[in-house]
């Protein structure tokens, strides 16, 4: 995995929250999972403005940090399936939260969004 030259600070709970989560594509993964969508292949249609390969590395920094986790089938041709963990589904009210902080926010955000 990719070493940072910066160290991480993890003398509070935000960084910590950044840490895990930081990364365009990770709270959409971890709301498609918890959605129902299981398969790498779901998830890039889900996801379709993202490239496989920034999926791939999410996904893997995402199990890396215990959100989520891979299961490969012993079958050809391979099967995969992730899943929220545990400590994934705690992620599930936050997520919610800050989704309608958005609606909520949506008409002044907008303007000021498409603005720039």
């Amino acid at each position: 995995m990719y070493k940072k030259k910066i160290p991480v600070s993890l003398d509070c709970g935000l960084n910590l929250f950044i840490e895990v989560i930081t990364g365009k594509w990770k709270l959409a993964l971890i709301w498609s999972i918890h959605s129902g969508i299981k398969r790498p292949g779901e998830l890039q249609r889900k996801i379709n403005k993202a490239s496989r390969r920034v999926l791939d590395v999410q996904l893997r920094e995402l199990i890396f940090h215990g959100i989520i986790s891979k299961h490969v089938y012993d079958e050809r041709p391979f099967k995969v399936e992730y899943s929220l963990t545990p400590l994934g589904q705690t992620l599930i009210p936050v997520i919610k939260s800050t989704a309608k902080w958005g609606e909520e926010h949506r008409e002044e955000l907008e303007k000021l969004i498409l603005r720039q």
